[in-house]
């Protein structure tokens, strides 16, 4: 069964044909809002932006993609910030971001059924079916880039929950005195370590998750100090998320993952201390195999999953 993914970012349309194996046959890079200017790819540099609205765009890519196909193209799958309908076929909460997606018809616009997600869940499921993940029956993951999002797996299938929110994980509390986060939480997990609020932890010294760690691999003491604070609360997290889940493994993926051995050395002398460890077995952390393109790749997974 061939299938098509499409993740649906702010800046980044990004789409692959999978076949029944769960190859990837051929990928599509546009700008979500295009302009005439030469603009390499997220993972393509030869990719030119145009100047097309972003539903027609996606509409372009999936014909582009469906002429790649030695087979029909049977489900289509979509990834975007925001909350899907109770039935996965559009988005029905995002506001202040792309404007028109929410309640948008993609079945009706693209022809044929369009099974439609989050955009963490979608990466969740990548690594679940073909990725770090494969082979678990319960998974927990985190994204950990501008903010915090992520996903569940649940006795082998993707755990939505009510308004199909289930899987942000970034608003967990891991500080009850610090400020409230955008969903209400105080000191939540998604600021303690979420790229977006570098500069509000730095006190306007850093901006950006790549300046605080260059400045801690220069040993400035101030960068080293936050650095490791900020993974001290994602290892309070992960653990707490550890008791009340139990998964078999937990992947993380998204940019500051990019920090490899800085992130994962630290976070694993933190997670001896925080973990409650039942016979002394502690759940693997891994990273996420998938970069960029986890979302689609996720989303063409659960369209085949919603087939079968």
């Amino acid at each position: 069964m061939n299938a098509i993914g499409i993740d649906l970012g702010g800046t980044w349309i990004k789409a692959v044909l999978l076949n029944g194996a769960g190859e990837i046959i051929a990928q599509e890079y546009r700008p979500t809002h295009g302009n005439r200017d030469p603009s390499p790819g997220p993972s393509d540099p030869s990719a030119v932006a145009v100047s097309t609205p972003w539903k027609e765009a996606i509409r372009e890519t999936v014909d582009a993609l469906k002429t790649k196909s030695s087979a029909p193209v049977a489900a289509i799958g979509l990834s975007a910030p925001g909350l899907p309908n109770d039935t996965n076929t559009c988005i029905a909460r995002m506001p202040g971001r792309l404007q028109g997606l929410e309640l948008f018809d993609w079945s009706e616009f693209l022809g044929q059924p369009v099974h439609v997600l989050n955009d963490a869940q979608a990466a969740t499921m990548a690594e679940f079916r073909l990725g770090a993940a494969r082979g678990y029956t319960h998974v927990l993951m985190l994204m950990l880039g501008t903010g915090v999002g992520g996903g569940l797996i649940l006795n082998g299938q993707l755990y939505q929950g009510l308004f199909q929110k289930a899987g942000h994980l970034g608003h967990v509390c891991v500080d009850n005195q610090g400020d409230r986060d955008i969903v209400g939480i105080p000191g939540s997990l998604e600021d303690a370590i979420g790229n977006a609020t570098v500069g509000k932890r730095s006190l306007g010294k850093y901006q950006t998750t790549y300046e605080l760690l260059e400045a801690h691999r220069h040993q400035v003491p101030f960068a080293t100090w936050l650095w490791l604070d900020s993974i001290r609360k994602l290892a309070i997290g992960i653990s707490s998320l550890i008791n009340v889940f139990s998964p078999e493994v937990v992947v993380l993926g998204g940019g500051i993952t990019q920090a490899d051995e800085q992130l994962f050395e630290p976070l694993s002398e933190f997670m001896t201390l925080y973990e409650w460890r039942p016979g002394g077995q502690a759940i693997p952390i891994v990273q996420a195999r998938f970069g960029d393109i986890a979302g689609a790749i996720g989303a063409a997974s659960f369209a085949i999953s919603r087939m079968q």
